[in-house]
């Protein structure tokens, strides 16, 4: 694939081309929707599947890609009712395809355990293994904002200025939230080591 996918979106009078990764257009839409605009509610599930479709291509196999998109729209549809007008849409509905796509993993990972105890163990498998669950249990200490941070740059394999644009936070917000993050997890390693 060459370049960043395109959607097209109609916002009012015209059309207008936006990448796939940019759901800043949302939150108006996502409002409307919750007012019964059948319209602006397809936008806004048009959109977040383009979205969740380049964002699960990177993170799974193809075949789950589908199966996960799915669960992250029906949580969507589930969760509507929960958006809060007043705040941007994008971090609202990145958490919850976050959240898909991690527990996916997490019935991965529960299921490979199983198979696993049956079989002399693997050290590459277990030492990542170790490390996910250590880096999930350092990410739970520290704020929220600053593990979403982190989470989307270290992990997910965002630019900077992707994460300022879907987070609604400014470039140096997002500098500075995964520099503390990153401190306060080491902090927390020293101590668990002391």
């Amino acid at each position: 694939m060459t370049g960043t996918p395109h959607l097209r979106v109609i916002d009012g009078k015209k059309p207008s081309s936006r990448p796939v990764t940019d759901l800043s257009h949302l939150g108006p839409l996502m409002v409307k929707a919750q007012e019964g605009d059948k319209r602006a509610y397809n936008e806004v599930l048009t959109a977040c599947d383009a979205w969740l479709r380049v964002f699960l291509a990177r993170r799974v196999a193809p075949e789950s890609v589908e199966d996960i998109a799915q669960e992250a729209l029906m949580a969507l549809h589930r969760k509507r009712h929960t958006y809060d007008p007043e705040k941007p849409f994008a971090p609202w509905f990145v958490a919850i395809a976050r959240y898909k796509w991690l527990d996916r993993l997490r019935k991965h990972y529960r299921a490979e355990e199983v198979e696993y105890e049956d079989q002399a163990s693997v050290s590459g498998h277990e030492s990542a293994v170790m490390s996910k669950i250590v880096l999930e249990r350092l990410l739970a200490h520290i704020p929220d904002n600053q593990a979403q941070a982190i989470r989307l740059a270290k992990i997910d394999g965002y630019a900077l200025d992707e994460i300022a644009q879907m987070t609604g936070q400014s470039l140096s917000s997002v500098k500075v939230r995964i520099h503390r993050g990153m401190k306060r997890m080491m902090k927390k390693l020293e101590e668990a080591h002391a």
